[in-house]
């Protein structure tokens, strides 16, 4: 070995690798050749697993790298992986404690699936119901407390069943009306039921509450569905639906006339704030009244289906009666002087977000357009003219109405037009939400929801052992 030239020592090891290689290859191609029938492919694919283990263990640790990137806003959890999250609605894996969906747990297998891990020191943020059944709809929302005053909505239902059909007429419910409410509300303990509610809140409005036989029917609801609904009286219902829309109140705004149009009943609230606003806008109320009438109870009276200028300023002038006995201050002191620029109303119910949609020529109804959107008094002069020109196909043909609502917009656009004749404002704001988004935020508000913060990610390991909320 001293006699060979320089460089040879170094190839030699090169060239026996390549022989081994040849030779193994030879025998791995002669075993295939003798081996019976099925035995061939396991004995490849051993000798190309050791050849290539280091290759396959490579791309096994890129794919595991894909699976555990965060969801963007378009793609959708696998139903395996929200069933693993508890039903917690979580969006990804970013939306844990920050561990990626491709860290195991202790003594799961590596094919198991992988669902998002969440540390024990930061449990999920528990799950609050509201039910509303009103005199036209049945709506449920599940959601759970996320920023101050916020909560992210898991999972809703709403369907028209119209429970005060025929209630101005026979003072009573009909067999049919509940029958249809019914139904649905066994839909909503289906909901209910397949989740960990820490706390809810299920009401009636005015169709239970005026109804002779309110009560013996809910007492049937309890019995057919384990729903247990209570009936609110009016004021509980006012503050409701401030509550519900207490962040579209800008912090400049100094007073708003807030109006929930149902379908039995109106809410009215006069809302003055001064200059220090308190967390719950409802405790800024300095009037409300409930008027005795809706969208349902209205087009009963006067018709909804063929509505001509004549009967709709005919129902215009009824509600007017009703909010002539209504004691509230004149709208020059709401307004703070001639510019106005400090009172504002805001409308909370199908009519408001029925006349939003049309204004904007939605294709399809789409709330994240809605909510929240200002219109001017001539653009909400403007829709209510349009929809008074058509009749009931043109506005059943009308994505943003339908048949369901088609013979009930106009009867709310003249509750709508008498509450601007009493409070001329500049503009309103259009709120798609109501008693619902009110009993959450009530709800989340007194668990103290959102004074408990979680722990930051490098705290999480001092923290690991205290199981007690931080005070925000």
């Amino acid at each position: 070995m001293a006699g060979r030239p320089a460089g040879e020592n170094e190839a030699e090891p090169a060239r026996k690798r390549k022989r081994r290689r040849r030779s193994k290859s030879a025998k791995q191609q002669a075993a295939v050749a003798s081996a019976p029938q099925g035995g061939s492919a396991q004995l490849v694919e051993s000798s190309l697993g050791e050849r290539k283990g280091h290759k396959r263990s490579k791309k096994a640790r890129h794919r595991r790298g894909l699976q555990g990137r965060p969801l963007t806003s378009g793609e959708r959890q696998p139903a395996q992986q929200r069933a693993t999250d508890g039903g917690n609605g979580r969006s990804g894996p970013s939306a844990s404690n920050g561990q990626t969906a491709s860290q195991q747990r202790p003594g799961q297998r590596a094919d198991q699936p992988r669902a998002p891990y969440v540390a024990d020191s930061e449990p999920p943020a528990p799950l609050y119901a509201a039910l509303d059944l009103g005199t036209n709809n049945c709506r449920l929302l599940i959601a759970q407390p996320t920023r101050p005053g916020q909560f992210r909505v898991v999972d809703a239902f709403s369907r028209i069943v119209r429970l005060g059909e025929g209630l101005g007429a026979s003072g009573r419910l009909s067999d049919e009306a509940m029958e249809r409410a019914v139904e649905a509300l066994k839909i909503c303990a289906s909901k209910l039921g397949a989740r960990t509610i820490r706390r809810s809140r299920l009401i009636a409005t005015e169709a239970a509450r005026a109804a002779e036989n309110g009560e013996s029917f809910l007492e049937r609801v309890a019995r057919e569905t384990g729903l247990d609904l209570e009936i609110i009286n009016r004021e509980t219902e006012a503050r409701l639906a401030v509550s519900g829309c207490s962040s579209l109140v800008d912090r400049e705004t100094r007073s708003v006339v807030l109006f929930d149009i149902g379908g039995g009943s109106s809410e009215i609230a006069v809302i003055r704030i001064g200059d220090s606003r308190s967390n719950r806008l409802a405790n800024h109320i300095t009037h409300w009244t409930s008027l005795p009438v809706g969208v349902v109870t209205l087009s009963e009276r006067h018709g909804g289906q063929h509505v001509t200028p004549a009967s709709f300023e005919a129902m215009v002038q009824e509600v007017e009666g009703m909010l002539s006995r209504f004691d509230s201050p004149p709208v020059e002191a709401l307004a703070n002087g001639a510019s106005g620029s400090g009172f504002h109303l805001i409308g909370t119910s199908g009519t408001v977000t029925t006349l939003a949609g049309v204004h904007l020529d939605l294709p399809r109804y789409d709330r994240r357009r809605v909510d929240g959107l200002w219109l001017t008094d001539d653009e909400v002069s403007a829709m209510q003219a349009r929809l008074l020109s058509w009749d009931f196909n043109a506005r059943a043909a009308n994505p943003c109405i339908g048949p369901d609502r088609a013979d009930l917009v106009l009867a709310g656009c003249a509750i709508l037009e008498a509450i601007r004749r009493r409070w001329p404002s500049t503009r309103m704001r259009v709120a798609d939400r109501g008693l619902r988004e009110g009993l959450l935020t009530d709800m989340m508000a007194d668990d103290g929801a959102w004074r408990r913060s979680r722990p930051r990610r490098h705290q999480r390991g001092a923290n690991a052992g205290s199981q007690e909320g931080n005070k925000a």
